[in-house]
């Protein structure tokens, strides 16, 4: 069963991929979203999004936008670089960018608009391979639709974009409404890949750890993998968890990991990897679930949370982890 990290904004940056590659990494890791048109424009802050360790052939680079013409010429440069392929983000149901027309808007539009986006998009990835190199993997990641969802009307979509050359699909089974506070319809993910077998299809949604690991693949033994979301905030170890609950294989070490060492490598690969103007965002998203891990999750969050700075948050691990010393230390066998 192959592990995916899953596209998180301000969070599956180079910084946060170097804590998961520390134990052993995982499958692919998707990076947090590009916007085509900021990549296009070449601002300053883009070649933040394009780093590509700690695996650059394990990378997939993730696209966001309104216009269909702009993914394209920003998949054209994507292509040129390391990595598996390009994932076209048809699942953000922020408000923020889906009342723009990107994100889960793709999956509402006419379909013929956005037919011809993903054709645009897949004739650039073909068009960049030369010199008989293989063009980059098209995937897309989606929900399960807005909220007259019907398993029909998500397979007709999704027979669209194979058609049109996508390769593999991510299914976090919400619809655009649903929150977290609702279970991930993981039957939906088993049949759209008992449906379409051509392809590998993902699942995506409310994987936290191997209880529900086992859970998921026994509900779509069918599904090719498995894509682990905010649950790899809050634990970067958990690839190596759950290949080792998948594997069974009794001569994996027990894994010891020191939590707060954990963290100040973090914040010191942050202001390595990351412009200044980005450090405070970065460590708020990371600390926002890291510390749900420890005995006074809560306390500790928003004591992150309200750090002045950098060194400020250093401070605070430190304070932390001496009053509550038990919590330094996470193994598993």
């Amino acid at each position: 069963m192959n592990l995916l990290l899953a596209p998180m904004d301000a969070i599956t940056h180079q910084a946060f991929r170097n804590l998961v590659g520390r134990f052993g990494g995982c499958d692919e890791y998707f990076n947090e979203m590009i916007n085509a048109s900021s990549l296009l424009a070449g601002g300053a802050w883009e070649q933040y999004y394009l780093l590509e360790a700690p695996e650059p052939e394990k990378l997939v680079w993730q696209l966001t936008d309104k216009n269909g013409d702009k993914m394209a010429e920003a998949a054209a440069i994507l292509a040129q670089k390391n990595g598996i392929g390009i994932d076209l983000n048809m699942g953000c149901s922020a408000p923020q960018i889906a009342k723009t027309g990107a994100g889960i808007a793709w999956m509402t539009k006419p379909i013929a608009e956005t037919r011809d986006m993903v054709h645009k998009v897949k004739s650039a990835l073909e068009n960049a391979a030369k010199d008989g190199r293989k063009a980059k993997r098209l995937s897309v990641k989606l929900r399960l639709g807005d909220e007259s969802y019907t398993e029909e009307k998500l397979h007709n979509f999704c027979a669209m974009l194979i058609e049109e050359g996508v390769q593999m699909i991510t299914l976090h089974a919400r619809t655009q409404k649903q929150k977290h506070s609702r279970p991930s319809n993981w039957h939906a993910v088993e049949h759209l890949a008992l449906r379409f077998p051509e392809i590998p299809v993902i699942l995506n949604g409310d994987v936290k750890d191997k209880a529900s690991f086992e859970r998921a693949q026994k509900t779509a033994p069918h599904a090719q993998g498995i894509m682990i979301a905010t649950a790899a905030a809050q634990k970067p170890w958990i690839f190596a968890e759950l290949k080792k609950s998948d594997t069974n294989d009794t001569n994996l070490r027990e894994l010891e990991i020191n939590c707060e060492q954990l963290a100040l490598q973090f914040i010191d690969d942050v202001e390595r990897f990351q412009p200044k103007e980005f450090w405070k965002t970065r460590l708020q998203r990371f600390f926002a679930y890291y510390c749900l891990n420890f005995s006074f999750g809560h306390y500790f969050q928003s004591s992150m949370l309200n750090a002045s700075d950098n060194e400020d948050a250093k401070k605070r691990l430190h304070e932390y982890f001496e009053k509550c010393p038990d919590d330094k230390i996470h193994s598993f066998c």
